[in-house]
């Protein structure tokens, strides 16, 4: 496969142009040169692809597959697409399932109401994405929707928020139940599903995650706490009480999203369809181990991260009065 990756660099393409690389494919990475190096292998083309003269060398190629991750405009997107059209035998864009217009539904498919185009949030700027990309190669289009991807090199950081606070030892307040449900998708798993997607020629739109209930909370911080060797103490907080406290799920406190959010239905899709066409994802275990490993190997000390002292303390004190 000759495979080109808009990007190649950092988490999600870092992880696409290893695994392609140790396939044996002929693997080239175009991205501006601020961030790492690609990986050992990789062919590097330097250029901004918000500037529509830099496309220009990628056009004279021909490409089996171009995966793309853009995150930004939508109309960067079309440009992109529309320039390697005629080079490109399939085009991969990894969307996001913040495309659906009701984030609180549980077991969204592929099928259900995605937001209008037209809007200015993440979720219509990708869903705008995903419509240059399909009115522009038809079913030669392939739209990967991942949702909470977590693994080395990650960005943003939501499992390694976690890893750090933990390391970091002290009582830990953390939002209840033990039992809440996560769905997620290691980034190795992603990156494998989307090239054996690539390589098979498949087409169409996909929930790339795994199913729901993958592993829950408290699997989840247990399991960070024993891979970081920390002697946290985790306090269980009701849900009521942490968001009394003004903590926004998601954001102040990654990953976490409770039963009642209007956003629920990122924890609770329906993946069927990816995984009958081969995703397979990996116990949570061995996705914070590995996550925890490159976290340390980097260069400069682990900061304790959270939601700060004073706003920890004020939900411990409200814990303790109860």
């Amino acid at each position: 496969m000759r495979l080109l990756i808009l990007g190649g660099t950092r988490f999600l393409g870092r992880a696409l142009a290893t695994d392609a690389v140790g396939r044996g494919w002929q693997v080239t990475a175009f991205h501006r040169g601020v961030s790492a190096a690609p990986p050992a292998g990789v062919a590097a083309v330097l250029g901004d692809r918000t500037q529509p003269g830099d496309l220009a060398p990628l056009t004279h190629r021909a490409w089996d597959a171009v995966i793309d991750t853009w995150d930004g405009p939508p109309q960067v997107v079309a440009r992109s697409a529309a320039a390697l059209e005629p080079a490109c035998g399939r085009y991969v864009h990894v969307s996001s399932r913040s495309v659906y217009r009701d984030l609180s539904t549980r077991r969204l498919t592929e099928l259900s109401p995605l937001v209008s185009v037209d809007g200015d949030t993440f979720g219509a700027r990708k869903a705008a994405a995903e419509h240059a990309v399909l009115a522009t190669y038809g079913d030669r289009a392939l739209i990967a929707r991942p949702g909470l991807v977590l693994g080395p090199h990650e960005q943003p950081e939501r499992l390694v928020w976690w890893l750090r606070r933990l390391a970091h030892g002290g009582d830990v307040p953390v939002p209840g139940p033990p039992e809440l449900g996560l769905q997620c998708v290691d980034v190795r798993d992603l990156a494998r599903w989307l090239l054996d997607a690539a390589h098979s020629s498949l087409g169409g739109a996909y929930n790339v995650v795994s199913r729901p209930g993958h592993t829950t909370m408290g699997a989840l911080l247990s399991t960070c706490a024993e891979a970081s060797g920390s002697r946290a103490r985790l306090r269980w907080v009701p849900t009521a009480t942490v968001l009394a406290a003004g903590v926004r799920p998601w954001s102040d406190l990654p990953i976490w999203v409770p039963q009642d959010s209007d956003v629920r239905g990122l924890h609770e899709t329906d993946a069927e369809r990816a995984h009958a066409t081969g995703l397979r994802c990996r116990p949570i275990a061995q996705t914070v181990a590995a996550t925890w490993d490159w976290l340390t190997s980097t260069p400069g000390p682990i900061p304790a991260d959270g939601l700060g002292p004073e706003r920890e303390a004020a939900i411990l004190r409200g814990l303790d009065e109860r």
